[in-house]
């Protein structure tokens, strides 16, 4: 199946914003003990986090909640996107055996009630890295069998000779842990997937989530947007209305925010009247759970019901 795709979308601006946050975007912040509690934990185990990977701007707030996304397999990924913070361009880590352990660990010692699996491609390994995320979700599962797993996969495309089919098998054996929620991100529309997702391939997002629901209609499906690339609102409906094409049950949209000088830059920063306009849209199209903001990430307050 593939979704419609819009042809009349305006073109990009020319140029980037002028740096400078805008006022709506600062971060709110934890006490000082909580975070580094958090830190010290994870720091101890030599685990990694997307929030501190990924410089998530809402890390402050999640660890005062105690909560977490784990960034399994290393913090180097083999893809090369033009908007993550996350290390890239060299060897990733060998997979440490020890790692579900660790993290199983850190969340029995946290006492997170929800938590989120996420990881960094791995397209150097065999079987995409399905197996580490099986094994965590079992160790969590037994050190703390109240805790409801999230993952935030990547799309197990490892560049085979029958790719998409390996690739489904993929995603299919990690559905198959039956996870509170499977997130797989479009992170931003069709025209710009080129050069904001380097190695990854829109249609190819969809199919992720598709399967998911083909496989078993009663795990949510979650995705997101990461707005600022010079999207226009048409372009962000067309992607909503793929999502739901797809069955996607839930919807991220929140602003860029550019990590460094080497990442691309931000073409507009949306307001937060902008966000919440799209949020309204985003549930008339029936996402059952909408998280639009500025400041709204993958996992931002994931485990919480609307």
């Amino acid at each position: 199946m593939s979704p419609s795709s819009s042809s009349s979308a305006a073109s990009a601006p020319s140029s980037a914003v002028p740096e400078g946050l805008p006022t709506w975007l600062k971060p709110r912040l934890g006490r000082a003990s909580e975070l580094a509690e958090v830190q010290r934990i994870i720091k101890q185990r030599q685990i990694h986090t997307i929030c501190e990977e990924g410089r998530c701007p809402n890390r402050g707030e999640c660890y005062a909640n105690r909560t977490a996304t784990f960034l399994l397999m290393g913090p180097v990924c083999t893809r090369s996107c033009g908007f993550c913070q996350v290390d890239k361009g060299h060897a990733p880590m060998p997979i440490d055996p020890e790692e579900p352990r660790k993290v199983a660990e850190s969340v029995a010692l946290l006492g997170l009630r929800y938590v989120v699996l996420t990881s960094v491609a791995r397209d150097d390994l065999p079987d995409g890295g399905v197996n580490v995320f099986a094994q965590t979700i079992a160790a969590i599962r037994s050190q703390s069998p109240g805790t409801e797993i999230e993952v935030l996969t990547p799309d197990f495309w490892g560049g085979q000779p029958d790719p998409q089919a390996k690739q489904r098998s993929r995603v299919e054996a990690v559905a198959a842990l039956r996870p509170a929620c499977y997130n797989h991100n479009l992170e931003t529309v069709e025209r710009l997937q080129g050069p904001v997702r380097r190695g990854a391939k829109y249609y190819r997002s969809l199919d992720v989530l598709r399967w998911v629901k083909e496989l078993d209609p009663t795990i949510p499906t979650k995705s997101g947007l990461m707005l600022g690339h010079g999207e226009t609102e048409a372009e962000i409906l067309q992607a909503l209305q793929d999502l739901r094409s797809v069955n996607c049950d839930r919807l991220t949209l929140g602003q860029y925010l550019r990590p460094s000088l080497d990442h691309l830059p931000v073409q507009k920063y949306w307001t937060p009247a902008e966000f919440d306009r799209l949020g309204v849209l985003a549930r008339e199209l029936g996402f059952t759970q909408v998280r639009s903001g500025p400041l709204v990430r993958s996992s931002y307050h994931a485990g919480e019901a609307d």
